[in-house]
């Protein structure tokens, strides 16, 4: 058998990736343990791409794809 939160009684078990990965901040299902606090990760990353879209650094050349003029022009 295979169960979400039947127990140890069960052959399998079955867990929702975002409740294992702590993808919420203050939610916790009672048949679940997380392994991770994502939530601060994925804070952290968000904020850090907002600042830099705004402060202009992001996305660099190295992010960003060009067009020789002359195919532009083709295209226009």
């Amino acid at each position: 058998t295979i169960g979400i939160g039947a127990g140890i009684g069960c052959d399998g078990q079955i867990q929702i990736i975002n409740d294992i990965l702590g993808s919420y901040t203050d939610f916790v299902p009672k048949h679940t343990k997380q392994y991770a606090k994502l939530t601060d990760i994925m804070s952290s990353a968000i904020t850090e791409y907002y600042n830099e879209v705004k402060a202009g650094t992001f996305p660099t050349d190295k992010q960003s794809f060009s067009m020789d003029e002359s195919i532009l022009a083709g295209l226009k």
